[in-house]
């Protein structure tokens, strides 16, 4: 019996670490667009986009986060920060908290 649990537990334990690879955020935040006139932003989901983008890095900037760009990514905001020894790393933020998930 043993012999046939190690190896199943060894399978389920490999399948789980993708799941742990990358985080998974949930963003709940209901948004109404209302678009009205004309323009070459009239029907540009990626302006909305960016408006977006903007906002929150924003938000990070003013939190103190030394972020250089954003996107959302997952479900979360992946933020491109500026480390004090001036390279860069990726850090993951939940959108409804903009607390660090990663």
């Amino acid at each position: 019996m043993l012999r046939h649990t190690v190896p199943v537990l060894v399978l389920l334990a490999a399948s789980s670490v993708p799941a742990l690879a990358a985080p998974f955020c949930v963003d709940n935040r209901t948004s109404v667009s209302i678009t009205m006139g004309f323009g070459d932003d009239k029907f540009d989901r990626n302006a909305d986009e960016r408006a977006l983008n903007e906002a929150d890095l924003r938000t990070l900037q003013r939190m103190g986060v030394d972020a250089t760009s954003v996107e959302r990514w997952n479900g979360c905001i992946r933020a491109f920060v500026r480390n004090g020894d001036g390279s860069q790393s990726m850090a993951y933020f939940d959108p409804n908290t903009m607390r660090q998930v990663w």
